[in-house]
């Protein structure tokens, strides 16, 4: 089994099991994005209350509306993204390797480099995943009627700042979802937000570079004799996942909006401020009606979301690398280098 195989399957396992730990908090932050109207508690509120306002209104599994084409859009964008990245990876490797025997550089992958290989390792994820992430935005944003009262709601109710959200008459089954969209915009609507999702290529590029630049760092200062991410402890991993995406978000959330904004059903109505007819005139009408925090809606809940997930998603996949090339070698040397407890 190839050494790209291994990271891509890894990196899939890792991404699935990272998405299932911090779905409710997409769900929510799906919401937030495409919340137009600023006096709606989509703006207003935090990740907490909104995940009451959905239990309360909707039910619990509205937290988890689109889970299954979202597993399988994460274990796709892994396993491509990873695996891809291990081919440019290796390719630009030896490409190094080959300028320092010429006496050009020390022979290692500078920061231009990594870079590169993450964005070409993006863009090809982002062309073949789009569909799925299209269907995904559409079921965590489609607002089914309240479900029944109990005494308890009513109570509730008596809080007037708790407002139900809009229903929309949306179909919340993938197949329905699927249909809906492909009558709506044809075969080009399962495309729709890739020009932003495109330029958020930049996001895991910066992410890896960051990675990779903080990782290299760490092992200097240790002077460790071991190869690759072996020598640090998974908790150390998480750490150096969870910084690296901090700053990858924070940079880009802007075109995560964007991209959200033109991914969800669009409203049909005379309010030409709904409507958006690409990514130019989203950027326009969100800055003008309302305002630059519109391009920043729900970016606290992003950030704690995606930067748990992302720290999740290093240490179990090089946890995963390791228990795999110990299972395909047979070297036992590498038991060592795994945590003397294991994770919960």
């Amino acid at each position: 089994m190839s050494d790209a195989l291994i990271n891509g399957v890894a990196g899939a396992g890792g991404g699935i099991i990272a998405q299932l730990l911090t779905y409710p908090l997409q769900t929510v932050n799906a919401r937030q994005q495409t919340e137009r109207d600023p006096s709606k508690p989509a703006f207003k509120d935090g990740a907490v209350r909104q995940m009451c306002l959905v239990v309360k209104h909707e039910g619990w599994e509205r937290l988890y509306g689109g889970l299954m084409p979202s597993l399988v859009g994460t274990a796709a964008s892994q396993g491509v993204y990873y695996y891809f990245y291990q081919i440019f990876r290796s390719r630009a490797e030896a490409a190094a390797l080959q300028r320092s025997r010429r006496g050009i550089g020390d022979g290692s992958v500078g920061m231009l480099q990594s870079l590169t290989v993450a964005a070409l390792s993006g863009c090809v994820n982002v062309l073949l995943t789009n569909p799925i992430w299209v269907v995904v935005t559409r079921m965590q944003t489609h607002r089914k009627a309240n479900k029944q009262q109990s005494p308890l709601d009513l109570a509730c109710v008596l809080d007037k700042t708790l407002q139900a959200p809009a229903v929309e008459n949306i179909p919340h089954k993938t197949i329905h979802v699927i249909q809906d969209l492909y009558k709506e915009a044809g075969f080009l609507g399962f495309w729709k937000g890739v020009v932003p999702a495109l330029i958020m290529v930049s996001n895991p590029a910066i992410q890896f570079m960051l990675y990779e630049t903080l990782l290299k760092k760490l092992k200097r200062r240790r002077a460790s004799n071991l190869k690759g991410a072996d020598g640090l402890t998974a908790l150390e991993i998480f750490l150096l996942g969870a910084v690296a995406k901090l700053g990858a978000t924070v940079v880009t959330y802007p075109l995560l909006v964007v991209k959200a904004r033109l991914q969800v059903k669009q409203i049909i109505d005379d309010d030409k401020r709904h409507r958006y007819k690409g990514t130019f005139d989203a950027i326009t009408k969100m800055i003008r009606y309302e305002g630059l925090s519109g391009l920043y809606k729900g970016m606290s809940t992003k950030i704690v979301q995606s930067v748990f997930a992302s720290a999740l998603l290093f240490m179990i996949k090089e946890e995963l690398v390791k228990g795999a090339r110990l299972l395909l070698t047979g070297n036992t040397s590498l038991v060592k280098k795994l945590p003397s407890k294991p994770l919960r």
